[in-house]
């Protein structure tokens, strides 16, 4: 009898600890049971669950090259014998949502790694428990008649389906690699806009367009999203731009720049220089910071201004004998590995060090206190 209860509670033991053991999904970088479990041990009766942290899951976007040139969509072909399995251009519909909502637009919450299928989120049948979310019939038809509904003005099942029987197997082929051969256009990414502002106080914008894409990191999405198809191309020609007023126009330029009282800093009568944080901040970056993001200094969002240009604004916890002088690409010699900071970096200028406090015929950088190494 005390045989049986040992081996039972060692297998109790064993189970408990696999439960509570922060073991990382394999296939999910950083994701723990505590990711999505409030408890240690969830179970059916009492799973724990926290609210879905998908929105930061969702991965980088991939280029339409990596994803297939075309997809049979033959889900339902069970369901239906009135209509052929859709022949969906797969490249040619990722190329064009590179300027709208990118990949998300239809794979909305992807691990990194992964593509979620529309199927592995949405059931085949209507007959669902949780009918906040559509059924896979359901995702597909929002998806497709949103765009399809602006862009041609026709939502009829035949734009997109063929009728059994009305195309042979050579007619499925044939359009499967039409389909694979239609590429759209390359967008090609301009440098710089100008715009002309005659109603402004400055007659004209300067708008460096690959600076905030490779400088601050800006996607296309960010300024586009609300953009379609309907933009560059209608069939009935019946889009109509309305006109903007002042406060629209200046929304997306809002989220980072003042546009109520600084003007100026976007309109002037001239072009204006791209952006140089040595020149309109006195603090160059180049040196040490260029490889950061810029909110790794700037936290709050749209504001950039108030911040100390000393080193101890961002790294107080530096010290004389925590700090490794060769981040800065000079290992110092024993003799000035001795010294104070400040006996080299007077007033707190760690820009360009001051020989003469010890040396009348040295100077920085003709001579170098030490080694020059690579900066990490």
């Amino acid at each position: 009898m005390k045989m049986k209860i040992l081996i039972t509670l060692f297998f109790c033991s064993l189970f408990v600890n696999a439960q509570t053991q922060k073991q990382v999904h394999p296939n999910l970088n950083g994701i723990t049971c505590k990711t999505c479990h409030s408890c240690d041990i969830p179970t059916k009766e009492n799973p724990c669950i926290l609210p879905c942290p998908r929105e930061k899951m969702v991965s980088i976007d991939q280029s339409p090259e990596d994803g297939p040139a075309v997809i049979t969509i033959d889900k339902f072909k069970k369901q239906s014998d009135i209509y052929a399995p859709v022949v969906f251009s797969h490249r040619l519909h990722a190329e064009m949502s590179g300027m709208a909502g990118g990949c998300k637009m239809c794979h909305h919450y992807n691990p990194p790694g992964q593509v979620i299928g529309c199927s592995d989120c949405h059931e085949l049948t209507r007959k669902r428990v949780d009918i906040s979310k559509p059924d896979l019939k359901g995702a597909y038809h929002r998806l497709c008649m949103t765009c399809h509904r602006s862009w041609s003005g026709k939502t009829d099942c035949t734009e997109c389906h063929q009728q059994n029987g009305a195309a042979n197997k050579t007619q499925a082929q044939s359009l499967e690699d039409k389909s694979a051969k239609r590429v759209h256009p390359k967008i090609i990414t301009p440098s710089t806009i100008k715009f002309d502002t005659p109603k402004a106080s400055g007659k004209m914008v300067t708008f460096y367009h690959s600076q905030h894409i490779d400088l601050f990191g800006l996607e296309c999405q960010s300024c586009h999203s609300n953009e379609s198809c309907m933009k560059c191309h209608t069939k009935t020609q019946t889009a109509s731009l309305k006109i903007k007023t002042t406060d629209q126009k200046h929304l997306l330029c809002a989220s980072c720049h003042n546009t109520k009282t600084n003007c100026s800093s976007c309109h002037s009568d001239t072009v204006k220089e791209g952006f140089n944080h040595k020149e309109l901040t006195g603090f160059d970056i180049t040196k040490f910071h260029s490889k950061i993001s810029c909110n790794i200094c700037h936290h709050e969002k749209g504001k950039f201004t108030g911040l100390s240009k000393e080193c101890i604004n961002c790294h107080g916890k530096w010290t004389q004998a925590n700090f490794q002088h060769k981040i800065t690409g000079v290992v110092l010699d024993e003799t000035h590995s001795a010294l104070e900071c400040s006996d080299c970096h007077q007033e707190k200028n760690y820009a360009n060090p001051v020989c003469s406090n010890c040396h009348e015929d040295k100077s920085y950088p003709k001579n170098i206190p030490g080694k020059l190494v690579k900066k990490n």
